[in-house]
């Protein structure tokens, strides 16, 4: 398994990660079961950067995580994010803290959950913009004097964010969507992660599965998939993205790869720091998206698929409006 290193601050993982999240939470029922057998196969095949969070359940999916790999702990580095706020009763509502005395209250909930003394990576989910950030990364700071926090990460944080947090306390990772479907890190977060030493975490590099080529029909996804009410799944768009796959899928053969397995390839080769965390619950998509590791892109096919999915090529915006307010805080 190829590594890469996050950030200054030191942190090795597998060049490839997994997105926990789907395990427990908006992508249909959930099956414990394989999914523990996907993260043990996850390990068994070198991956060793594990994702998930609080809000994933919410709560569920910690736990669920925390268990599969209780008995490898010292072999895994086990990120989980705090402040975006759900209520077990009604989980559709959503809420941000940043709080100080949250961040210590959600790290202490997290490490009961994980079956673990210390987190490896902890980010702020959402960026809370009723607390500056300075206070926020200095409580996430004092975690890491005592012990139970190894490595500080932001999600969707903004370039001047990112700046402010830097100059509290070293950043190992940002945490934000990319793919070949939503390239807007392009436009200044990159650089500016390269400039400060920051690791780069793309989720959703597969574009929430589409660009794997299997989601072929709005009916594909179940009645409780969160994806039936995000826009590029929705009325026009659906069929301009579906498209936008045909074209990748028409590349991906003269690789003799999968689309899945393009998309991700061209994503890890956009930097060294950058170690992108597609989710999935199945061994079989685990293992597919393990083999993006054996495409090699050369300069003149990264210019293809540049001219075949170019940026702004997904048609609709990445989230419904109400949710796009919370992300590049």
């Amino acid at each position: 398994m190829e590594t890469r290193t996050l950030g200054r601050t030191g942190l090795r993982v597998s060049a490839l990660g997994l997105g926990c999240m789907g395990m427990s939470d908006f992508y249909g029922q959930p099956d414990d079961a394989e999914s523990t057998r996907t993260l043990h196969r996850a390990c068994e095949l070198g991956v060793t950067f594990f994702d998930t969070a609080d809000m994933y359940g919410p709560f569920k999916n910690e736990e669920l995580v925390g268990k599969a790999l209780r008995d490898r702990r010292d072999q895994v580095v086990l990120a989980t994010k705090f402040g975006i706020l759900r209520d077990p009763n009604d989980p559709v509502k959503r809420g941000i803290s940043g709080r100080p005395e949250y961040v210590r209250q959600a790290c202490e909930a997290s490490l009961r959950r994980l079956g673990t003394d210390y987190i490896d990576l902890y980010y702020q989910h959402r960026v809370d913009p009723a607390t500056p950030i300075e206070e926020t990364v200095g409580a996430m700071a004092e975690l890491v004097s005592e012990g139970k926090v190894r490595h500080l990460g932001l999600s969707e944080a903004a370039p001047a964010t990112v700046r402010r947090a830097v100059a509290v306390h070293p950043i190992a990772a940002l945490q934000s969507e990319y793919s070949l479907w939503s390239r807007d890190p392009e436009d200044e977060i990159l650089a500016v992660c390269r400039e400060l030493g920051v690791g780069f975490v793309p989720y959703s590099p597969l574009g929430r599965g589409f660009l794997t080529g299997q989601i072929q029909r709005f009916d594909d996804l179940s009645a409780d998939d969160y994806r039936r009410h995000t826009p590029r799944f929705q009325g026009e768009n659906f069929q301009r993205n579906l498209d936008l796959v045909a074209r990748i899928r028409d590349l991906a053969a003269q690789k003799s790869c999968t689309p899945g397995q393009l998309a991700l390839a061209w994503v890890l080769a956009q930097g060294a720091e950058v170690v992108p965390i597609p989710g999935t619950k199945r061994v079989t998509y685990l293992e597919e998206n393990l083999g993006a590791l054996q495409v090699s892109l050369t300069a003149a096919e990264l210019r293809q698929i540049d001219e075949v999915a170019p940026v702004n090529a997904a048609a609709g915006p990445r989230y419904p409006s109400a949710m796009m307010g919370s992300v590049n805080g």
